[in-house]
Formats: C-alpha cells, structure tokens, sequence
C-alpha cells in the first residue's frame, strides 16, 4: 500500500531538526491582502504581488545582514523570472533600514541568487517550514509544527496588530502556539 503524503511528511519533518536550522520567517495573511486588494480597487489602483514579497523581504532581513561576515541568499524563484535586481535593491533597502534604526551602516559581501527548490537542498527544507506553519495558521493543526516548533528562531506576523501596531513576533521568549494564533475572521479587528 502507497505511503500518503502526510506519512512521507512526518519521515522528512523527523529528519529536519538534526540539520539544527534557525528559521525566521515573516507572513502576511490572506485575508489581510484581499482587503487591501479590494481597498486599493475603490481608488483604481491593483495590489502588487512583488512588491508585498519585496517589503517583506526587507522586514526580514533587516536585522540579518551585519551578523555575518559575508552572506549568501538564495531566493525561490517565484514564475519565470528571476527578479535578482528587484531582490537586491531589497536587501540593499533592509541595510538602510538597518542603518537608519541603529546608526551603524554594514556593508558586508552579499551574493543573492535566485532558484527553484530542486536546485537548492536549503529551499526545500524552507518550503517545510512554511508548510508546517500554514498547516498551523490555515487548518489548525499543529502536529507538523510542533515537530518543527524549536527551530524557528522568529517568526514575524505582521498583520496580528492585536497588541502591537507592526504584528506579533513570536521567538524563544514569545513562542507560537495555535491558541495564538489569530482566527482569520477577527484580523484587523480589536476584538
């Protein structure tokens, strides 16, 4: 009898902390988008795709960058093209961020390159990641993340403005649990 996916996900889900990664992941909500989609088609206006995966590129990276000596950033490519300038001028913006928050400009090497996940092993164990927490965030279940729950360093969800106005971060001192995690329906909401 054929193993189903979510037997072969456990396998590969086991597997994954022994490579002791340190995800930090920033999400935006669905529904979030939809509102602003439909909020910016009151005025004529469409939401930019590419530039929702831009501003959050730069949200994560910001504090990222100075911490290495040198980075190397490989980027799922998203469609057929590669975006490698629009990706750059990202990372360049999330190190003025950086500069303009702490006074201190890093410059360090950066090499950003774009790939599908069978070109990097590292994509496909990001993509694992993002599975297990949309699992959480989407269905409910938590099972997958749970297996995964200690490798996740930050994860930034920036459209829970529940308590903060730029999201819940949740880290080792504020970790995500599903009885966090915001019902859909009351996002944006105050209650």
């Amino acid at each position: 009898m054929p193993r189903t996916i979510y037997q072969r996900s456990d396998e590969v889900l086991a597997v994954l902390p022994g490579l002791n990664p340190e995800v930090q992941i920033v999400i935006r909500r669905k529904e979030m988008l939809v509102r602003e989609a439909q909020s910016l088609f009151r005025y004529g206006k469409k939401i930019d795709p590419n530039g929702i995966y831009d501003d959050l590129i730069k949200r994560l990276f910001r504090n990222l960058l100075h911490k290495a000596d040198e980075n190397r950033i490989v980027f799922a490519r998203r469609g057929k093209v590669a975006r490698k300038d629009a990706l750059e001028q990202a990372i360049a913006k999330a190190k003025r961020n950086f500069a303009t928050r702490w006074g201190k400009f890093h410059d360090k090497p950066t090499d950003i390159q774009s790939a599908y996940p069978s070109e990097f092993a590292g994509l496909q164990v990001v993509d694992y990641y993002l599975w297990a927490l949309q699992r959480l965030y989407e269905v409910g279940e938590e099972r997958f993340f749970l297996l995964l729950a200690k490798d996740y360093r930050l994860i930034m969800d920036i459209d829970d403005t529940r308590n903060k106005r730029y999201g819940e971060w949740y880290s080792d001192s504020n970790p995500l649990a599903l009885e966090k995690v915001q019902p859909s329906n009351r996002l944006g909401s105050s209650g």
